[in-house]
């Protein structure tokens, strides 16, 4: 906002010289060169490609609103510092539409959004920085049940008026309407506004499973156009976003690498978004897979394996992908034990090592690790 009244204010002063010397065209003409070089040096253009060759490497771990709002937080600061991490994903919005800390931001305040599980975020911002920490803002987007109970109009129904849920029962909002967008993109600019080094949108997808569908989005939402509602949603975000020199970032199943049938109905494919997005952070973990996937009998108890083929069919699909073109691939990784699953294996630091030696010998340098509780005691990083 700043930039823009720095602008304003200067073109207002060029106003005045023009009342004063419209006479003296020389001057004028100095006058007006030296205001469009002063606004063009302030305004710094993103370009996926400059900002490839000096941008920050992540190692990533994810951290959630509650964590990060205790002195659990500087538990996690200070693996940090001993360790190869160097980032955190910080849930700003989490999967059930709250914004984790007092934002003031007209539309998420209107909502009643807010739940402050960080008190201080500004404080807590200048602490990680001061840490040399790169702090990238979560902001899942499509399925939102504070959204879609505050505004009736975007929540995304059935024929008969039910709302479309997850299996939890949490409601989605509809990708297809603008107002959607426009509110997920007002949190991710004040996120930019309080210093956060990236912005990462989750849920950037059409939905699936339960009552899915059965959903009226009011449009055609053939395959084709549910990927050109997440393109263009996608691109208006960029647009919004790189506006402040921040990079921007989205998570995508790791079944779209190679299943254009997943990719096409959920509205994500991963050449597309690969030249959408700053970075793209597929979903990879063992835990996710069948049994036989990738000729391997059980994914879960073979992370290096699992990991490598996934990135490796990465490359492939990217490949004839222009390289100033390509986002930077930062794959989620597991952090968890797959309790659910017969035989799993325990995702200890041996297990969480093996995956980013795998990611490393596919010919990528980025990871995140996911652990829903912010719980990374295991080590291996």
């Amino acid at each position: 906002m700043r930039r823009y009244l720095s602008a304003i204010g200067l073109l207002a002063f060029v106003g005045v010289l023009f009342l004063f010397s419209y006479r003296n065209t020389k001057t004028k003409n100095e006058i007006i060169d030296k205001i469009e070089q002063s606004i063009c040096q302030e305004e710094k253009v993103f370009t996926k490609s400059d900002w490839k060759k000096s941008h920050t490497k992540v190692c990533g771990l994810y951290v959630t609103g509650p964590i990060a709002g205790t002195e659990k937080m500087d538990e996690i600061i200070n693996i940090i510092n001993n360790s190869d991490a160097n980032a955190i994903v910080l849930d700003v919005k989490d999967d059930f539409g709250n914004i984790t800390f007092k934002m003031d931001n007209q539309y998420v305040q209107e909502n009643e959004a807010c739940i402050p599980y960080i008190s201080d975020i500004e404080g807590l911002l200048s602490k990680l920085k001061e840490n040399n920490i790169y702090v990238i803002a979560r902001i899942p987007c499509f399925k939102d049940p504070i959204l879609a109970k505050a505004k009736s109009d975007l929540c995304l129904k059935t024929s008969d008026g039910t709302p479309v849920t997850d299996a939890n029962g949490n409601e989605w909002v509809n990708p297809a309407k603008e107002e959607v967008w426009e509110y997920i993109i007002s949190i991710a600019e004040t996120c930019c506004e309080l210093g956060f080094d990236e912005i990462q949108l989750d849920y950037v997808r059409f939905p699936v499973g339960q009552n899915a569908e059965e959903a009226i989005y009011g449009v055609d939402t053939n395959d084709d156009n549910r990927q050109r509602y997440i393109n263009e949603f996608l691109t208006r975000a960029c647009d919004s976003i790189h506006r402040y020199n921040v990079p921007v970032s989205a998570d995508v199943f790791g079944t779209i690498i190679k299943s254009n049938e997943d990719a096409s109905h959920i509205g994500q494919d991963y050449v597309n978004l690969a030249c959408s997005l700053d970075i793209i952070c597929p979903m990879i973990y063992p835990s996710h897979y069948a049994a036989g996937e990738f000729g391997i009998d059980l994914p879960d108890a073979n992370p290096y394996e699992t990991i490598n083929a996934a990135l490796n069919g990465s490359q492939t699909v990217l490949s004839a992908t222009p390289e100033y073109k390509c986002a930077v691939v930062r794959p989620w990784l597991q952090a968890f034990t797959a309790t659910w699953i017969p035989d799993s294996i325990t995702y200890d630091s041996y297990a969480i090592n093996m995956q980013i030696q795998a990611l490393h010998d596919a010919g990528y340098e980025e990871w995140i690790l996911w652990n829903s509780k912010s719980d990374y005691s295991m080590g291996g990083f």
